[in-house]
């Protein structure tokens, strides 16, 4: 199922909330209203949250079923709260904060920026219990903005390569495609959060983006 709605008011959707298979961690602030939307589509338990002290839960955090890597300036009360909830809480063991713009993950497989070092690889790949490999997409290398990945499928930049697309395909091993939202947005994962259950797009994502989101992350 796939959907559209704005985080109270704004599309940068993917900046705000993670979501995997079974979970979301949304702000605060966020209404009632997406937070029953979220729990609707996507069919997860959603639990509020700050990580390092902001409400930016998207950028400072990545992960799947297995676990959640998160900004090295998380704070230790922060850890105990989703540590409490059931998450298994990594650090990224290095100066970038953004975690959810440098990973791209499912439950087989990660695909992460060539910015970050060989020990933040090993420890995204104990976390996550899955293979990581280094990539760009359309020569990004802030991979999670620009796309987003299910264990059904992939929605990539539309400027992603071939050689890019199936390089995804083979680390992820789920189908990828490209395309845009938003009305032309090519922030993907900015503007989207999805899972294996459903999608939620920012509200002016239009007819045929939509029906080109719902064929790439295989709701059709």
């Amino acid at each position: 199922m796939i959907k559209r709605a704005n985080l109270d008011g704004n599309p940068n959707l993917g900046v705000y909330i993670s979501v995997t298979e079974t979970s979301a961690l949304i702000p605060f602030h966020a209404s009632t209203r997406i937070e029953k939307t979220i729990e609707e589509i996507l069919e997860v338990e959603v639990f509020r949250a700050t990580i390092a002290g902001s409400s930016l839960n998207g950028i400072l955090s990545s992960g799947n079923s297995n676990g959640i890597i998160v900004s090295p300036y998380i704070l230790e009360r922060e850890i105990e709260s989703l540590e409490k909830a059931g998450f298994e809480v990594f650090a990224l063991p290095e100066k970038f904060t953004a975690v959810g713009n440098l990973l791209l993950a499912n439950d087989y497989g990660a695909l992460a920026s060539p910015l970050l070092s060989e020990k933040s690889m090993k420890l995204i790949e104990k976390a996550l219990e899955v293979e990581v490999k280094q990539g760009a997409i359309a020569g990004f290398n802030i991979i999670g903005s620009v796309a987003t990945a299910t264990n059904k499928g992939a929605l990539l930049h539309p400027k992603t390569t071939k050689k890019e697309l199936k390089f995804v395909e083979e680390t992820l091993r789920v189908p990828a495609d490209v395309g845009t939202i938003n009305h032309g947005m090519t922030m993907i994962g900015a503007c989207s959060i999805a899972n294996s259950n459903g999608a939620i797009v920012s509200e002016k994502t239009t007819g045929p983006e939509m029906a080109r989101i719902e064929e790439a992350l295989g709701f059709l």
